[in-house]
């Protein structure tokens, strides 16, 4: 099987020689593996990075430096369908990093009978610090991020998404390209086109490489606060893409307006109730934390519990609310 590999980057000469690194290691035999390297007009020395390695591995099928034009992810995407020559299409993020056996493991799968193949996706930190820890530890709780399959499950089965997926060409051939007005919920999008159209999408625990966290607090809300900003937006163009896991920050968040509301008209009942409620939730993880890793930083849990579920929140709502104006832009560009 021939394999089409790609990175989507952008500004990212710091991680990328390391994941470039992960790709040269695989096991899987370079002539049989194509690379597509995208620059999404990087002002740093990534696209240098990317042309030095294609010189330097002339062993690969063959390897394609190529520009992301309109620089968002999707686009980028858009450029690999638009140039891939394999029998199946992978693109990881630039902040990962992949054992040596990820794209075998993956072609294993899709050998085995099905159109698309993925795996876990731990969390891991650049450098070790007790407030990264920290940060680490509330990334990978189900409490502070996701339930998601690709996160924590330990056993095959098909999904409703998979994160970097491998898909078989036949798969893109039917569901066509990446929605280019998403350029942070493109892959539900995506994923949601393929089962629709029949797919299957499979994930296997065996299949795993390793995602680096936003390494400060205010690196982690601004993502989490734009991940829900999308969700907003997204409900205009492709509203049956999420699952009511991605709605339940928005709901927390309404429902500290209306109790709010509800406590200066005279009636604080609900409010007490929520925020109790909530209280003895997130002292709960926070304590199930504690006792994995009882660290002093550990104790800042709650807070960034809170702080995450406030920024993916209040992103939602205001996706909802510029959702009219933004669809009513997009209508006239479109004339």
């Amino acid at each position: 099987m021939i394999v089409s590999f790609a990175i989507v980057a952008y500004n990212e000469e710091k991680v990328l020689p390391r994941l470039l690194s992960d790709l040269a290691a695989q096991d899987y035999p370079k002539d049989k593996t194509e690379v597509l390297l995208i620059d999404s007009m990087s002002t740093d020395d990534t696209r240098l990075i990317m042309e030095k390695f294609a010189r330097e591995h002339q062993d690969y099928l063959g390897v394609k430096v190529l520009s992301n034009f309109k620089k968002i992810i999707p686009c980028g995407q858009n450029v690999a369908l638009d140039n891939y020559s394999g029998d199946a299409l992978i693109r990881i993020d630039a902040h990962a990093t992949m054992p040596y056996d990820f794209i075998s493991k993956n072609v294993a799968v899709l050998q085995s009978g099905e159109v698309a193949s993925g795996g876990r996706r731990p969390n891991i930190i650049d450098s070790s610090t007790p407030f990264k820890e920290t940060l680490l530890t509330a990334e990978q709780s189900m409490f502070g991020s996701s339930i998601a399959p690709y996160r924590n499950s330990g056993k095959k089965m098909y999904t409703s998404s998979l994160f970097c997926g491998m898909y078989r060409r036949e798969v893109y051939d039917k569901v066509g390209r990446y929605n280019e007005l998403l350029p942070r919920s493109e892959d539900n999008d995506m994923t949601y086109r393929m089962r629709k159209a029949g797919f299957k999408l499979c994930y296997s625990p065996d299949i795993v490489f390793y995602q680096h966290t936003r390494n400060t607090l205010f690196k982690m809300l601004k993502q989490k606060f734009l991940n829900g900003y999308w969700i907003g937006k997204t409900m205009g163009v492709s509203p049956r893409c999420f699952s009511v896991f991605h709605f339940v920050p928005f709901a927390f968040v309404l429902g500290i307006i209306l109790t709010t509301v509800l406590a200066c008209l005279g009636h604080p009942f609900l409010s007490l109730l929520m925020w109790a409620a909530y209280g003895v939730l997130v002292v709960a993880m926070t304590v199930i934390e504690l006792i994995k890793k009882p660290k002093l930083t550990n104790l800042l849990l709650p807070l960034i519990f809170l702080l995450l579920h406030l920024s993916y929140g209040v992103g939602t709502v205001l996706g909802f609310i510029v959702l009219p104006f933004w669809l009513h832009k997009i209508k006239n560009e479109s004339r």
